[in-house]
């Protein structure tokens, strides 16, 4: 592993579409973009935008289309949808992503209520969905979730995530995430995940997806770094959750994140100040406090940090 002070982590910013999928309002198209206007200024060079899936199960999501007409086309920033079948990936294609996801769940209850469909049938659409991405020359990556434990089945062994990691993997995407849905992981199943799959897929870049349910979510983004892990998951303000899953709440903070990666000598290329201003105005536009911590307690040394 080379050394920190040279390592450099991607932050990709899930604020916008899993941040806001949860909240028991919508959000308006026009702060929606001025939301993703301030995260890009702070250096967030990934976002997920919007997710391309039924609006009457995720009605926060319903303005998609509308979201990504009003973003600027920008060469160095990647407009991330998310797409849960080919009718989401058609949607998404029409709408300028620059970027699709998709998520295949490791328990099949979970893929069920989640999707409506069998983790096999999800299988075998993501990899019609990232043929059909390529071929139209947008990237295409694939997040295995619930890997870490399912609300409705329980532990989740990692040798079923290395499974479906395996299966996902035949589809060559540029990127495959691993995400802790629910907030249940620690350290260590983050850190035998990590080697298990990087048994079987030695070159595949790996992202990881944490959510802090349960306080843990910070602990499982450093264990995931020290493995090797290229990019990590984040929500400004920490906000988030999935409608799906009972008591799952946000992401990691994206500012405590950032602070805590900064302290260590890693590069994220982010402003953390204005991360931490972002933040106080997503909560004032909430009109509720934010779980981030870093908002309340500021930076330290108390200056200008250096991204």
């Amino acid at each position: 592993m080379t050394e920190r002070s040279q390592r450099v982590v991607e932050i990709v910013e899930v604020g916008p579409r899993d941040g806001l999928q949860n909240e028991p309002s919508v959000m308006s198209t026009a702060m929606k973009v001025e939301f993703i206007r301030l995260a890009i200024a702070a250096g967030i060079r990934r976002v997920e935008v919007a997710s391309f899936v039924n609006p009457k199960r995720v009605p926060q999501m319903a303005d998609a289309e509308e979201v990504l007409r009003a973003l600027p086309p920008r060469d160095d920033v990647r407009y991330v949808g998310l797409v849960l079948n080919r009718k989401g990936l058609d949607r998404a294609l029409a709408a300028g992503c620059t970027e699709i996801g998709m998520a295949v769940v490791a328990s099949e209850t979970f893929n069920q209520r989640n999707q409506g469909a069998s983790t096999a049938d999800s299988i075998a659409a993501w990899l019609d969905i990232a043929r059909s991405a390529r071929a139209a020359g947008i990237r295409a990556q694939v997040t295995v979730s619930a890997a870490f434990g399912c609300p409705f089945e329980g532990e989740i062994s990692a040798a079923k995530v290395v499974e479906v990691v395996e299966r996902v993997a035949q589809a060559e995407p540029f990127e495959i995430a691993i995400a802790d849905t629910i907030g249940v992981g620690v350290p260590t199943q983050v850190t035998e995940i990590f080697s298990r799959v990087r048994e079987k897929l030695p070159h595949m870049p790996l992202r990881f997806h944490f959510h802090n349910t349960r306080n843990t979510g910070l602990a499982n983004a450093y264990a995931a770094v020290e493995a090797g892990a290229v990019a990590l998951d984040a929500s400004i303000g920490g906000i988030g959750g999935c409608p799906f899953a009972p008591a799952a709440t946000g992401n990691i903070p994206t500012e405590d994140l950032v602070y805590m990666l900064q302290r260590m000598g890693i590069s994220t290329g982010v402003d953390l100040e204005a991360l931490i201003r972002t933040g106080q105005w997503l909560q004032d536009r909430l009109g509720r406090p934010i779980p981030g911590m870093l908002g309340k307690a500021g930076v330290f040394p108390a200056m200008h940090s250096v991204a």
